[in-house]
């Protein structure tokens, strides 16, 4: 049974005529399924339910299996730490959150007619709207295997050699700085996509020879950054005297702070945050391009964004997440690996840049779930590349004849006519 089967029992209370307990026999009473999160995150927040009893407020995360916990990481990620009640089909281990703490689980109870359950797939894919825009998934539903391990590779390599045109296409800008292009890359992913645009419009605004001037000094590369954002606070007098001073030094002119988004985030991702962790990056990293080219270690990678330090002149840094980390790694690291190697006709060297992402936990976003409702298999940050790449460059734009699952189900529909 496809995941997205369960989301539909449990949002729309087909569950009500059973009795529902968790694996340990404790009877379960559900007030509120809670809101569906299309976000990353716990799949419904502000659910309301009682246990044996005793009411609880918080979020439901729900899954085929209870060792897909484990199998998508959340174990280690905190944003699962107010999980109230994991809801599964099969509850085949026990889950437990980030701080080691046991999760309620409920085999969750809801009519076993499997005609009945059938008919579920088409109101299923109709709760979700922008599942409508991958135009095969019905027959993924029944047959997940039509989408091949081949065409996945052939997907990764597609979306490498994408990124690799974004770095050259970069370089033309920067002219032939490898160094620079990096910063603007490594500055646009810091916005983790909600202000990637404006993260890329800070790095250009700001150049990195200008920086480089005041390397040594955190508080100036934060006012610096900070200044040029627009988004000094008005009590942060010092930083805003300090930025006032390299302003006018090298004759700049910051940006309209309106272009910054701060709805629905988290206070961990926001921008202010955000440009404070670029800030102490940049000051404490020695010849961050050469560490990237010359190591092959992923721990060793890691380790050039495990922010160490904090300058007390520079409150409200903080190191950044394991998820945020892995994040810079997929999207600025390892094709910056890539595209150097190919740069230097070194193919090999490309290919272990590239195997770097099976060693990556999987993303955690809108179109990687859609896919996992489908049943795809998504074991590391290789597979979420391949299928984000097929998602936004076939399914988005209806080129389903280009694609290999989309040619065969064409191919199949012509033999069944003759």
């Amino acid at each position: 049974m496809p995941e997205i089967v369960l989301h539909y029992i449990w949002e729309h209370c087909l569950w009500a005529d059973f009795e529902q307990y968790t694996t340990d026999g404790k009877k379960v009473e559900i007030l509120s399924v809670g809101e569906h999160n299309r976000d990353a995150g716990p799949d419904y927040s502000h659910a309301r339910i009682r246990i044996d009893g005793k009411e609880w407020v918080g979020n439901i995360e729900i899954h085929v299996c209870s060792s897909d916990w484990m199998k998508h990481r959340h174990h280690l990620d905190s944003a699962y730490n107010n999980i109230i009640l994991h809801v599964v089909r099969t509850a085949d281990k026990p889950v437990y959150n980030s701080r080691g703490e046991l999760i309620p689980q409920c085999e969750l109870n809801y009519p076993g007619d499997k005609d009945y359950l059938g008919a579920l797939f088409e109101s299923a894919q109709r709760m979700d709207s922008a599942m409508s825009r991958i135009g095969c998934a019905e027959q993924l539903i029944r047959d997940p295997k039509l989408l091949t391990e081949g065409w996945r590779q052939n997907l990764l390599r597609k979306r490498m050699e994408c990124k690799r045109a974004s770095i050259m296409r970069l370089l033309e800008i920067t002219k032939g700085s490898w160094e620079h292009a990096l910063y603007i890359s490594m500055a646009r992913n810091f916005g983790f996509h909600t202000n990637s645009v404006p993260f890329e419009e800070l790095a250009i605004n700001t150049p990195l020879s200008y920086l480089q001037k005041h390397k040594n000094n955190l508080f100036q590369l934060t006012a610096l950054l900070m200044g040029q954002a627009g988004l000094i606070a008005p009590e942060e007098k010092e930083l805003q005297k300090e930025y006032d001073f390299l302003r006018s030094k090298f004759s700049l002119v910051p940006m309209d702070a309106s272009v910054w988004k701060h709805a629905r985030m988290r206070p961990q991702n926001s921008p202010e945050l955000r440009i404070r962790q670029f800030a102490q990056l940049i000051y404490q990293s020695e010849s961050l391009l050469s560490k990237i080219l010359d190591t092959d270690a992923l721990k060793e990678l890691e380790q050039l964004f495990e922010i160490t330090s904090e300058s007390p002149a520079c409150s409200g840094s903080k190191p950044l997440g394991k998820s945020s980390i892995d994040i810079l790694l997929i999207n600025t690291v390892i094709p910056y690996k890539y595209a150097y190697a190919l740069y230097k006709n070194n193919a090999a060297k490309a290919e272990t840049a590239m195997s770097l992402l099976e060693k990556i936990a999987p993303e955690n976003n809108t179109i990687v779930r859609q896919w996992r409702v489908l049943g795809q298999a998504i074991s590391n940050a290789a597979d979420t590349q391949a299928l984000l790449h097929l998602y936004q460059n076939y399914c988005q734009h209806h080129e389903c004849i280009n694609c290999e699952v989309g040619y065969k189900i064409f191919q199949d529909k012509q033999l069944k006519l003759f």
